[in-house]
């Protein structure tokens, strides 16, 4: 290999092409709004010893990516992401593409391999990922679905399995149903043979009905409390309502799942709302919870399989490439996206 171009001392295998010093990517160096983020020239990653290095076909942009960005809440900061500035200054997390070099302790891929699963800076032409956090791309699943999907699905995952226990049967209900996590949680509720709900903005309805939701709700016209039925689960994604509102929605002893929190102030966020629902539900029947999602082959894996046997498909709301994620950010920011926002950065070899 040419050492000039390819200059990796921890690779233990590396694909038969050149692994350029230097790409493209969207950074930050500081936290801010949209305009932090520019496309820069930067160093092209190295794997540790359990890591590959990932070329990038597309990636996928979620609330997430807006929190590391503000970093807010405060507390994001707190939690190892960087307390003055962010540690990773390449965005982007959700990632699909071919594996080009591998780290000396990996096992489970060989350059050349086509993966999906979650990177560190993926919002660049290389990213590098621990080997446990991605999985081999299912045939049948593209990868511009695949780019826009591990995040945001394996939330939605945990929130109706793990979490919320959901059976057959059940009544579901989703707030925030149009967004990256909640098209997700409408569809596997469905395929796991529930009878779901979403509720969202109007110009949204019809693409929540898509989902698989039996009824969608404009939150704007109706309040969750009027809907006119009691439900088993609510997928609580948009943290805008109030407990008591939320509990009146539930059966005597349903199961309310917190996702995140976006309604809360610049030090914890949604935390404190969080918090008092785990508090009151050891004085009541009804279980009220609240988690943070675990990015592990557990959740990765069967995801892939439902999308693979085409239980769940992503919507892609809104495509830009990277000059436009800082663009494509702000329009999240500002005025939504229903499903994802897909990032493409190189096409598939």
């Amino acid at each position: 290999m040419n050492t000039a171009t390819t200059a990796k001392p921890h690779l233990a295998e590396a694909i038969d092409e050149p692994i350029p010093t230097s790409m493209n990517a969207a950074v930050q160096h500081r936290y801010g709004n949209a305009e932090v983020v520019e496309l820069e020239r930067v160093a092209t990653p190295e794997p540790g010893p359990r890591q590959v290095i990932v070329h990038v076909a597309a990636s996928g942009i979620d609330r997430g990516v807006v929190h590391l960005m503000t970093g807010l809440p405060l507390l994001i900061r707190l939690a190892g992401f960087g307390v003055m500035r962010p540690k990773q200054p390449v965005l982007g997390a959700d990632v699909a593409g071919r594996v080009v070099a591998v780290g000396s302790g990996v096992g489970r891929f060989r350059p050349g391999d086509e993966v999906m699963g979650i990177a560190s800076g993926a919002f660049a032409e290389y990213a590098v990922a621990d080997a446990d956090k991605l999985v081999m791309l299912p045939a049948e699943v593209s990868m511009e679905h695949a780019a826009v999907s591990t995040i945001s699905g394996i939330t939605a995952l945990q929130a109706l399995t793990t979490v919320g226990r959901v059976g057959p049967g059940q009544r579901v209900l989703v707030i925030g149903a149009s967004g990256g996590v909640g098209s997700f949680a409408v569809q596997i509720a469905a395929a796991l043979g529930a009878e779901v709900t979403g509720v969202a903005g109007r110009s949204s309805l019809d693409a929540v009905r898509s989902f698989g939701a039996v009824r969608a709700v404009d939150y704007r016209q109706t309040r969750i409390d009027e809907i006119g039925q009691t439900f088993d689960l609510v997928i609580d994604i948009a943290g805008r309502n109030s407990l008591r509102r939320i509990r009146r929605t539930l059966t005597p002893t349903g199961t309310l799942v917190i996702v995140g929190g976006e309604d809360g102030g610049r030090v914890t966020g949604g935390i404190g709302r969080n918090v008092r629902a785990v508090l009151l539900s050891l004085f009541v029947r009804q279980r009220l919870t609240a988690f943070i999602s675990k990015e592990t082959l557990e959740y990765i894996e069967p995801l892939a399989g439902l999308l693979a046997d085409g239980s769940i498909t992503p919507h892609v709301g809104a495509h830009t490439d990277l000059a436009g994620v800082a663009h494509a950010i702000e329009q999240l920011e500002t005025t939504g996206v229903i499903g994802k926002t897909l990032v493409s950065v190189a096409g598939p070899s």
